[in-house]
């Protein structure tokens, strides 16, 4: 028993709706079904130098930079969640086709991945008698806190704002600041949209920059400028940045805004205890 503290990158996956998923399953086909979600997704994360931590129902959190030191731990935790992303598109058509076959209602494999970098303590934690090598720690509660609020922001990956920092060559657009529970401060949330290339491309770039202008505008409580700035940041996104969802969001709380002003102290946080 015992450790130390460490940098690490932590990242929490698990199934959109799986209750609703499960359900279309006897008790042995969902066994089936989890283990062949959780072998190939956590031959990605091997693949990109993660260590898998543990396994609760459909959720798996994966640790980097222990127990091996790994340099690069921001940047392969955003390529594994990238990779998992990818791996669901031909499976879910598999998946489709198996359904057709037993006739089955097929319902799409979604995952949501919160990822967030920061000083744990690592190491063997439990009792005398059982213990695991594992991490607690303010930023791993983040990691599995982003992963819980995805769904408000209509994402499959939130990182925090050190992973966003060291992978700083992967696309990536601020999604909000917000407080949450466990913390004195704000934290600024990021959406992982894609690889370096993806960063690399001028439409993505012209994206960053009406996104950023756009949330400045949002911070000011300039409601018009805000409407403005959405409807280019909608014409300049496409299906392989994703972010449609994100703009509906802001969109919907500037009307609300407009006609309901937040109180004088407001700084643009969200607080996501509310929610």
């Amino acid at each position: 028993l015992g450790g130390e503290i460490k940098d690490l990158t932590v990242l929490c996956a698990d199934i959109h709706n799986f209750t609703t998923i499960s359900e279309e399953f006897s008790a042995e086909e969902l066994t089936s079904f989890i283990n062949r979600f959780m072998t190939p997704m956590s031959k990605l994360i091997l693949e990109r130098n993660g260590m898998i931590d543990k396994y609760i129902g459909d959720c798996v959190m994966a640790l980097w930079n222990a127990p091996l030191d790994d340099p690069h731990h921001a940047r392969n935790a955003c390529q594994a969640a990238l990779d998992m992303r990818n791996y669901l598109v031909p499976w879910n058509w598999q998946l489709m086709g198996e359904a057709k076959e037993k006739g089955k209602r097929f319902i799409p494999v979604q995952i949501g991945v919160g990822i967030n970098t920061g000083q744990c303590y690592v190491g063997n934690m439990g009792s005398e008698q059982r213990f695991d090598f594992s991490a607690m720690g303010d930023a791993v509660n983040l990691a599995s806190r982003l992963e819980q609020q995805l769904k408000i922001y209509g994402v499959d990956i939130l990182i925090g704002e050190q992973t966003y920092r060291q992978a700083a060559d992967y696309a990536a657009v601020e999604a909000d600041l917000i407080a949450v529970k466990g913390k004195y401060k704000a934290v600024h949330i990021f959406v992982l949209v894609g690889p370096p290339m993806t960063r690399q491309s001028a439409r993505f770039q012209e994206l960053e920059a009406r996104h950023q202008e756009m949330l400045a505008a949002y911070r000011a409580r300039q409601w018009a400028e805000v409407r403005l700035l959405l409807g280019h940041c909608t014409k300049l996104n496409t299906h392989e940045f994703g972010l449609a969802s994100l703009y509906t969001l802001y969109s919907e709380r500037i009307v609300k805004y407009s006609s309901s002003p937040p109180p004088s102290d407001w700084q643009g946080v969200f607080d996501v205890s509310r929610s």
